[in-house]
């Protein structure tokens, strides 16, 4: 389900974009692709155990032991991003807007390959953009963890870096009650910044995607929310379904 909300919220914050890019520059969707192995419980990695009463009876000695066949398949796992290019350069990568997954965010190829990405684009010309919109999983945004501490208490996060200050990150911190950040997103001295409105991003997607009727809203949430905010959060979902 994350995979499609994924893809779908990519697309819609570039087409949210691509207006207020007009005529210089124009959004692109690219993909990182990585191997997920067979050490991930994810839904899409599959075992298949041998059936009950398959293994055979004790064997005589000397006879060869009978084996329990598993079969684990290994995921191409693809990861798509939004970057702005310069017309007028050359097809320049301005910017890149990167919105993390579960995968970044949990030991394994899919935060390693994340990381490496991470790094790649730090070490070039462009500004990035980080979207954390998962309450759970480790810190993987470009500014340490140890220097967010003082936001807390918050569940969405949104770390942007303008190049060349790599040392500097302007963050936006939100709680899950809040509404989602309309975000400034740099180009190109001295072109103003173009406006990122990740609220109305989500609730487009939630919206054209049906999620409302594709989503187990009646199942615990995990991470746990509070008593607080799973009484909000069942306000939101009773909205939605009234007004689907």
């Amino acid at each position: 389900m994350w995979e499609s909300f994924h893809a779908r919220l990519i697309i819609a914050l570039a087409n949210q974009l691509q207006p207020q890019l007009d005529p210089r520059y124009i959004t692109s969707v690219e993909e990182r692709v990585f191997i997920e192995g067979p050490q991930r419980r994810i839904p899409d990695v599959w075992v298949q155990k041998a059936p009950a009463g398959s293994v055979g009876p004790l064997l005589t000695v000397g006879s060869a032991d009978t084996a329990v066949i598993l079969e684990v398949e290994k995921l191409e796992v693809r990861e798509s991003r939004v970057e702005i290019l310069d017309l007028y350069n050359n097809m320049k990568l301005v910017a890149v807007v990167e919105v993390l997954s579960p995968t970044n965010k949990t030991v394994g190829p899919g935060r390693d390959s994340y990381l490496a990405k991470q790094q790649e684009i730090l070490a070039r010309d462009c500004h990035f953009v980080e979207i954390d919109l998962l309450r759970g999983g480790q810190h993987a945004l470009a500014i340490p963890d140890w220097r967010v501490a003082d936001l807390a208490p918050y569940e969405y996060l949104v770390c942007v870096n303008r190049w060349p200050r790599r040392n500097r990150f302007e963050l936006y911190a939100r709680r899950l009650r809040q509404r989602l950040s309309a975000i400034k997103v740099p180009l190109v001295d001295p072109d103003p910044d173009v406006k990122l409105d990740l609220q109305a991003a989500v609730e487009q997607v939630h919206a054209e995607g049906r999620y409302v009727r594709r989503l187990r809203y009646a199942e615990p949430c995990n991470p746990a929310l509070s008593p607080e905010d799973q009484a909000w959060a069942d306000g939101q979902v009773a909205g939605f379904r009234d007004n689907p």
